[in-house]
């Protein structure tokens, strides 16, 4: 039993250390090729009459008239671009006309930072100079549309859309007589927007190709985080989570695509294809950690005098499975928790349930379904302390064994397990039902650490977020082992006297090296927990004390 209660001690160090980078990593992709040697099918090209002129009238936006496809005289680009500002319910966009991209998209409802003058926070970074949302061709068959300046015949430079849908259409002529239009219909109702990108070839030539829309978002990487961040996507109805490390501009990723994403701790900015079909998801990653995602058609014929649309929906906003879940796209499996997923997104219901139906306030939810869990595994635990109790009263005579065997270690094993056959103890049972509890631990940590309702969400007192490592005051010097804000982490210094006094009320190890050890872990673990969110710390605190509570019960219980 020393040596068991010893290896899981120990075991439990390192996967606190190592659990994240061992247990979440993302899975190989389901199919990868080289892109010199990717094929695929054609699609039907749409034959159409060519392009007309149109006018199209809104209460906020009109489209001015186009030069016909057959004029092929090219739009006079405007410099500099414009940038057309859409303020909705739920977010503000700038898109500049400059490819037709969002160069800014804030979110209404979220901050930078907890404090209440933080400003809103952007999912499009200043450093990202091309924007989202980009149309191209995976050749450049269409010249000079990396660089083109789009015509939105927004009348003004703001758009509001708040009662009823608004539609703004950008276009752009190239030299040859190609028009490129990109149609953004916005709803006031939802953070889903609709794309259809309509390519009229103009030209005498036809256009073969791959189209592509580009998701393009800054990702710096974060060592110490241990949730997924990165590009990711749905093909053939699995999750593909590809770590930023790992990215190859050579690799495609194949086959049926729901959507592709790239994705942090807490936001999603994803393109949905209104029809799942076919495709590729190429990736890249420059010198500034800017993560380039395509959604990229299979090869593609548009002939002279014809024209071709392609249709999406996009979603920059927060990762919220009931938001996300209220959506018949598929994204809802962006929320992804590893291998602990299956435990993880029930105990993330029932806490969003408890604090929106019970009490409004997510430390107290956190200590409510640590509560339910703890009920839950209730037995498992029982049979742990019962065991452990048991054990505490062999201590004297598996010390008497020991004394009188002290030069012989096969025979103080012998007559140990004897006494425990004698008494009908396992030596393991106390470990085995907390081995058993250690995925619920894990799928807790992991939901904890990556539920977007704990951002910035207060508890009580100094603090404020429990998405953030818990600080009274602030110094200004550096703690060792501290991550910034450095303060006086209150909620772990708790955590970690609660978890000596587990310890001292547990059996005493016969061996003193293994004692100390013993001992020790608690001050390991509050070093471990002191940059942990203060959500993550609460849950661990609270376990604790419950455990306290039914070891102290059981063992008087059977004294």
């Amino acid at each position: 039993m020393d040596q068991g209660r010893l290896f899981l001690a120990i075991g439990l160090s390192f996967l606190v250390f190592l659990a994240w980078s061992l247990f979440f990593a993302s899975k190989p992709p389901v199919e990868q090729k080289d892109t010199s040697k990717q094929t695929a099918p054609q699609v039907v090209e749409e034959k159409t009459a060519p392009a007309k002129p149109y006018v199209k009238e809104g209460a906020e936006v009109k489209t001015v008239e186009t030069p016909t496809v057959e004029s092929k005289e090219r739009l006079p680009e405007v410099k500099p671009a414009r940038t057309i500002t859409v303020n909705s319910p739920f977010y503000i966009a700038k898109i500049t006309e400059r490819g037709a991209a969002f160069k800014s998209f804030v979110l209404k409802d979220y901050r930078e930072f907890v404090e209440k003058d933080s400003p809103l926070k952007e999912l499009v970074s200043a450093d990202n100079p091309s924007g989202n949302a980009l149309f191209g061709f995976q050749n450049d068959s269409v010249s000079g549309l990396n660089n083109a300046v789009f015509s939105s015949g927004v009348y003004g430079d703001a758009v509001v859309v708040k009662d009823k849908p608004v539609d703004i259409t950008f276009t752009w002529v190239s030299e040859n007589g190609v028009v490129i239009e990109k149609k953004f219909h916005f709803l006031p109702d939802t953070y889903l927007i609709d794309l259809t990108v309509t390519v009229k070839n103009g030209s005498a030539q036809p256009i073969q190709d791959r189209p592509y829309l580009a998701l393009k978002r800054l990702l710096p990487v974060d060592k110490r985080a241990y949730g997924f961040t990165g590009p990711s996507a749905l093909i053939n109805n699995s999750l593909e989570q590809i770590k930023i490390k790992k990215i190859d501009s050579n690799i495609l990723y194949e086959g049926n695509i729901g959507w592709i994403a790239v994705q942090d701790r807490y936001f999603i900015s994803s393109i949905i294809p209104q029809s799942v079909k076919e495709a590729s998801m190429r990736l890249a990653n420059d010198e500034n950690n800017i993560i380039t995602t395509e959604y990229l058609h299979p090869q593609n014929t548009i002939n002279a005098l014809t024209q071709q649309s392609f249709e999406y929906q996009l979603f920059q906003g927060p990762k919220s499975m009931k938001l996300l879940g209220s959506y018949n796209n598929g994204l809802k499996k962006a929320i992804n928790f590893g291998m602990f997923d299956i435990l993880a997104k029930p105990c993330l219901w029932l806490m969003n349930f408890i604090h929106d139906n019970l009490i409004p306030n997510y430390g107290i939810a956190i200590i409510i379904l640590t509560l339910i869990t703890k009920v839950l595994l209730w037995p498992l635990g029982q049979k742990s302390y019962k065991s452990m109790s048991e054990m505490k009263k062999l201590q004297p005579l598996i010390k008497e064994i020991k004394e009188k065997h002290k030069n012989d270690k096969k025979k103080v094993n012998e007559e140990t397990m004897a006494l425990y056959r004698t008494y009908k103890i396992n030596p393991l049972g106390g470990c085995l039902p907390m081995v058993v509890q250690i995925p619920v631990f894990f799928a807790l940590y992991r939901m904890l650490y990556e539920a977007i309702a704990l951002r910035h969400a207060p508890f009580f007192l100094w603090i404020n977020d429990l998405s953030a490592p818990d600080r009274l005051f602030h110094f200004g010097f550096s703690v060792p082992f501290m991550e910034p804000p450095y303060g006086i982490p209150v909620l772990t210094l708790i955590m970690g006297a609660s978890m000596l006094l587990q310890q001292k009320m547990s059996p005493p190890m016969g061996d003193p090296a293994q004692a100390k050890m013993m001992m020790l872990m608690p001050v390991v673990f509050t070093v471990i927990f002191i940059n942990f969110s203060s959500g993550l710390v609460l849950y661990w605190l609270v376990n604790n004390l419950f455990s306290i509570a039914q070891q102290y019960y059981t063992a008087k219980k059977y004294a």
